[in-house]
């Protein structure tokens, strides 16, 4: 398939790892404002400048080399989004070490699972985020903790991890109450690393060494670790600052998470190339985006479409001055707010993945609105896209055709971790996305919807897997399957239609708090619709067959009149 010549790589390849893209965003921009934390507290700094920024990752380098560190460990990152996120990431770069992004609203379970999948040596973590106590809960999960030799961890259930440092507000509280090491502990073994002997480790970092694991639900049970090179979200960067036409005088808010690839490339890497500055908010909160973006003149949002609805709702919305808004998409309904009344920005003429660390192929965000609603744009440089026949894997030809859409090239994924690519790659190569769509006779890829039962909600992949194994544990369920039914914010909600054990009488809130203790939050179902058997149709192996249970779930919401996340199901 054609590449797209609108969007160019940088010219020198050798420049497409994360610490030299922060030598070259440090250069391009030292004396500008990287990343402002709106409002710090706790005496935490406001404004990072991009100098500032690589040396403090430079410092941390240091230290994660006197703590061991070699080029391929694994150093898991368990932080909201805010500097210390971004100097780690940057830091682990330095010393050729694999990022591992942690869900910080993964259960301890699911946070566990990630730890010893990923072969994380060291967790670089901070001491809390809201109402969780990430360090007591790794505490309470292995009561060795308080009093344990820092550097000397000894878990079956982590058998890699051999340290846990604690960064941020509250570290140094966290480090005498369980033992582990504080952000200036890490420091301290930086002392007797040199700046010649960073920049010689540095030097030997390639863009083809792993240099992110990113852990994203798909089809199974478990988050799929994707292993990805330095290269990938250092072009990425470059092409999403390009794409989304962003300059140095841009002010950029962001609510998407660093533990997933668009938070990374869309909204770090993207405002980092273009010198913008970007506010950095651990958690959204409708009121404080509103007032932020007021008061700091935000020029582009990063949002889920359900929390900028939950803007456009709030009562502040009426009241806060939202003109600097410029880089929306026409379709927000904050849109009207600022202002805007031309659709003349938007990035949703674009398709992607994890496995292809965001874009697989796009649009500018200034092509026609016309083209932008109607495709996701062509295959971008260094990437192939075809489509194949979703049962025999024959390649489809361009046209009305409507296959599965197949990927492969520059930003795929090294492969899942831990995961033979045989059991996900073809004979030549490419990816089986399991997404439906076609490619006209001008090259462009049209995106018609998935062809697995995988839900997505909220710009979250959720597997129904990982929620019908929770299931299992619930005692008087009989039989449940979890699907996506279509909601109109959040893209779909989780609705789990169950069958109770006979004589059971467990009630829908019940069973919801019984996984609550079990799933991140944002996989909790909304509702749980409990059915008789007779009522659901069963797969010649006794399992639920998804797509008519998709339709009996959304014809009981409508029969309800159920109202959720603000909308409501009518007949």
């Amino acid at each position: 398939m054609e590449t797209s010549p609108e969007l160019a790589l940088q010219p020198d390849a050798s420049r497409l790892t994360w610490p030299r893209f922060l030598d070259d965003v440090a250069e391009r921009h030292g004396d500008r404002v990287a990343l402002w934390v709106h409002g710090g507290s706790g005496g935490a700094r406001q404004a990072l400048r991009f100098g500032e920024l690589r040396t403090a990752a430079r410092d941390l380098a240091r230290g994660l080399m006197g703590a061991g560190v070699v080029k391929g460990a694994r150093v898991a990152l368990l932080m909201a989004n805010g500097p210390d996120w971004v100097v780690a990431s940057f830091a682990v770069g330095l010393v050729g070490g694999v990022a591992v992004p942690v869900n910080t609203f993964a259960t301890p379970a699911e946070r566990d699972y990630i730890l010893a999948h990923s072969d994380a040596s060291l967790l670089l973590t901070q001491a809390s985020m809201g109402s969780r106590d990430f360090v007591g809960e790794m505490a309470e999960r292995h009561g060795d903790l308080p009093g344990a030799q820092p550097g000397r961890l000894r878990w079956g259930a982590l058998p890699h991890l051999r340290r846990i440092v604690c960064l941020g507000e509250g570290a140094k509280r966290a480090a005498e109450r369980f033992g582990i090491e504080s952000g200036a502990d890490l420091l301290a073994h930086g002392r007797d690393v040199s700046e010649a002997l960073l920049d010689a480790a540095s030097a030997q970092v390639h863009p083809a060494d792993d240099g992110l694991l990113i852990y994203t639900s798909g089809t199974t049970a478990h988050p799929k670790g994707v292993l990805h090179r330095q290269r990938a979200a250092v072009i990425q960067s470059w092409r999403f600052a390009e794409a989304m036409a962003l300059t140095a005088e841009d002010i950029v808010l962001t609510a998407q998470p660093f533990f997933w690839t668009a938070g990374i490339a869309m909204s770090l890497g993207a405002s980092l190339a273009a010198g913008a500055r970007l506010i950095l908010e651990p958690v959204f909160d409708a009121s404080r985006f509103l007032e932020i973006i007021e008061s700091q003149r935000v020029s582009t949002l990063h949002a889920w479409p359900h929390q900028e609805k939950a803007m456009a709702e709030h009562p502040d919305a009426e009241t806060r001055d939202l003109s600097s808004l410029a880089k929306i998409e026409f379709s927000s309904p904050l849109a009207p707010l600022a202002g805007i009344a031309r659709d003349e920005w938007g990035t949703y003429g674009s398709y992607g993945l994890s496995e292809t660390f965001t874009l697989a192929s796009a649009l500018p965000s200034s092509a026609p609105a016309a083209l932008r609603s109607a495709t996701s744009g062509r295959a971008l440089p260094g990437m192939k896209l075809r489509i194949v026949d979703p049962e025999t894997g024959d390649v489809l030809t361009r046209g009305e055709a409507k296959g599965e859409i197949a990927v492969k090239g520059l930003t795929f994924m090294r492969g899942y971790a831990k995961v033979e690519p045989e059991l996900y790659l073809d004979d030549e190569g490419f990816f089986r996305t399991q997404d439906a769509g076609s490619v006209d006779a001008d090259g462009h890829l049209h995106w018609t919807g998935r062809l697995s039962n995988l839900i997505k909600t909220g710009g979250a992949n959720v597997s129904p897997l990982e929620i019908e194994a929770a299931l299992t544990t619930c005692a008087g369920v009989g039989v449940a399957a979890a699907v996506g039914v279509p909601h109109p914010v959040l893209g779909e909600i989780i609705v789990v239609c169950a069958v109770r054990a006979p004589g059971a009488q467990i009630e829908e809130s019940e069973l919801r708090t019984l996984l609550r203790g079990q799933l991140a939050a944002y996989k909790v179902p909304k509702r749980v619709l409990f059915f008789e058997a007779d009522e659901l149709n069963f797969t010649g192996t006794q399992k639920l067959q998804t797509a008519p249970l998709r339709e009996l779930a959304l014809a009981r919401l409508r029969a309800e009149g159920a109202e959720i996340e603000g909308v409501l199901y009518q007949t």
